[in-house]
């Protein structure tokens, strides 16, 4: 791993996702009119490479069917690239399973909204969330502050875009009327059925949000516009100085479109900016290119520090040193949104990328600070920059004793229920068994925390009363009840909940129970859509060195599951085959997961390095 370390101390793997993000690069720069040829050639060898036999496209290599975003996005980037028509045999076979499938009005949120856009489908009459939201402090009851930080990001310029009913289409755009199975007309956004589900509390939210603004000392016909300027601040005061919204390619595109909505110029500095930060987000590929969700460069180094140092490279060691200096210069100090329920603290976490300087989140701040923890026994400024992070990081607990990713106590039942897609489970920012229980693993293996402190004892409370009937866990940013399980066992060990504990014992015998004949653990993303375990019918690095890692933890000596394990572990070909790029990252069930191409090699020098300090 030392010989990939990039001359800045960090480490950059690429994070591969489905090839959504390469079929909107694509309709972005056509819909720009940036000919930019050499990397539209690249993107679609990309997403020529990554199409099934039956003309579609997959969000994971095991997902039963192909998936209907997906082949719209790739079939629709494919004709606009100019590189395909729609007469070639990749196109009709993508074709007809768009039909079979119910067509474009079947399609997710993001496929229907950037069709919208370029003028392939209807805008609805209404947008479910009102442009007044914006206007709604977040003391309210309801505000647009209850959605999380990534949400909004995402959910602003589709606020705006929707509002204006903005269209740009131009005289090459692909004409996609062929893929409505049933009429051209599209019917709205929304699935189907989930508006009868919002009628009550949906109305309680656009009944606040009215009486709310009647209040405002605007005129009535100037609050659209208030709440336009409001939305366009917000995307602006939240720009990384890459160019990029948060870092994240999907927000960073809608909000392009967003503000030539605005009345912005294709060629305004911000937009040319935000389109340079989307360039430089492209890793190379096998096949041509990829435009990465995300950078993760942060999580990357100091996940790669760590498992280092943890199989004995001390902290003074030439690649450990500078890896530390880059983590160091990556600890943010501008306030970012997780104040807003959380006043008082100052900054003091870690991002996911390298350009995150306001969205810290509690995963990257545990990570980064096992990987200093070292060097801040000897090193004043470590130190101060250790302990920063700790205060943020124990502040940021919720109410009900666990961690959520990025805000505190954001879990509005009313947003989770709202009718657009993914509400339920991209919206809100819950207490999660992953985040909480590495928090605990933190906190015990490295802050010296226990179970006698109430901070520690309310978050046990918390895994205990959501641990699942079979014994696991259920993990939300990985996959998926493996992910969990494994936090969850290693946190409460390392806070001082005995072994033996009954709840222990059960979640390890599930993992017994679901080990692979080879030795190896293997989960399907499936488990993620259906929240139920569903083996992968193969074993994955990571997941085989999440489950070994907790069964150490567990076991006071080597049990025949760790030693099958570890042998898997010592004797796979790392990158030997489809496994070892599994994406066992979760980021938006059903619709995003990413393969982060370190896991093959972090995980498993965690798990071997733990088995060689406890038994060896």
């Amino acid at each position: 791993m030392v010989e990939w370390q990039k001359a800045d101390g960090s480490w950059r793997f690429c994070l591969e996702t489905s090839p959504m993000t390469d079929s909107h690069m694509i309709i972005l720069l056509r819909t720009l009119s940036i000919d930019d040829e050499g990397l539209i050639e690249k993107l679609v060898s990309h997403i020529v490479s990554k199409q099934q036999d039956d003309g579609s496209w997959k969000l994971y290599p095991d997902e039963p069917q192909g998936n209907l975003s997906a082949t719209i996005d790739s079939y629709y980037a494919l004709l606009f690239s100019g590189r395909y028509t729609k007469n070639e045999p990749r196109m009709a076979l993508a074709r007809s399973f768009i039909r079979e499938r119910g067509g474009l009005t079947q399609a997710n949120l993001l496929t229907k909204i950037t069709t919208a856009l370029t003028g392939q489908y209807q805008w609805p009459a209404h947008f479910i969330v009102p442009v007044e939201l914006a206007l709604l402090p977040p003391s309210l009851p309801v505000s647009f502050y209850d959605f999380v930080g990534y949400a909004r990001v995402h959910l602003a310029p589709m606020m705006i875009c929707a509002d204006r009913k903005y269209v740009k289409k131009l005289p090459y755009t692909p004409d996609l009327s062929d893929l409505y199975a049933v009429h051209p007309i599209a019917p709205g956004i929304y699935p189907h059925g989930i508006l009868e589900r919002f009628a009550k509390d949906g109305q309680a939210l656009l009944s606040s949000t009215h009486d709310y603004v009647q209040r405002l000392p605007f005129l009535p016909g100037k609050l659209h516009e208030v709440g336009l300027r409001r939305l366009e601040q917000f995307m602006l005061s939240r720009i990384e100085p890459d160019g990029t919204l948060y870092n994240y390619s999907t927000s960073t595109t809608l909000m392009i479109y967003a503000l030539l909505a605005r009345g912005y110029s294709s060629r305004d500095p911000v937009i040319q900016k935000a389109v340079a930060g989307l360039k430089a987000s492209v890793c190379s590929q096998a096949a041509g290119v990829h435009l990465q969700l995300a950078t993760s460069a942060v999580w990357d180094t100091a996940l790669s520090s760590h498992s280092l140092q943890r199989s004995g490279l001390s902290f003074s060691h030439p690649a450990i040193s500078q890896a530390n200096r880059y983590l160091l210069s990556k600890q943010q100090t501008t306030y970012g949104d997780w104040k807003i329920r959380n006043p008082g603290v100052k900054p003091g976490g870690w991002g996911f990328s390298d350009h995150n300087t306001m969205n810290p989140d509690i995963d990257d701040t545990t990570a980064a600070l096992r990987a200093l923890h070292n060097q801040a026994k000897t090193d004043q400024l470590a130190a101060a920059a250790w302990n920063r992070g700790l205060v943020w990081l124990l502040s940021m607990q919720n109410d009900d004793g666990g961690w959520p990713a990025f805000e505190k106590n954001t879990d509005s039942a009313l947003v989770r229920n709202l009718p657009i897609e993914g509400a339920d489970t991209v919206s809100t920012d819950p207490s999660t068994a992953d985040l909480t229980g590495r928090t605990l693993e933190f906190l015990g293996r490295y802050a010296g925390m226990s179970v006698s402190d109430p901070r520690i004892a309310r978050a046990i409370s918390w895994l205990l009363a959501n641990q699942q009937a079979d014994g696991s866990w259920y993990g939300r940013w990985g996959i998926a009840y493996v992910y969990g399980t494994w936090a969850a066992l290693t946190g409460m060990i390392a806070v001082g909940l005995p072994p033996d504990y009954p709840a222990i014992q059960k979640a390890v015998l599930w993992l017994q129970r679901i080990q692979n004949p080879d030795g190896g653990w293997g989960e399907s993303c499936l488990s993620d859509e259906k929240k139920t375990y569903i083996p992968l019918g193969a074993s994955t690095p990571s997941q085989t060195a999440w489950a070994v890692d907790a069964l150490i933890a567990a076991s006071p000596k080597p049990t025949p599951a760790v030693e099958h394990g570890i042998r898997f572990l010592t004797r796979r070909k790392p990158a030997g085959d489809w496994t070892s790029f599994y994406p066992t990252g979760g980021g938006r069930p059903g619709g995003t997961y990413f393969a982060y191409h370190s896991y093959q090699w972090i995980w498993p020098l965690l798990a071997l390095s733990h088995y060689q300090d406890k038994y060896m």
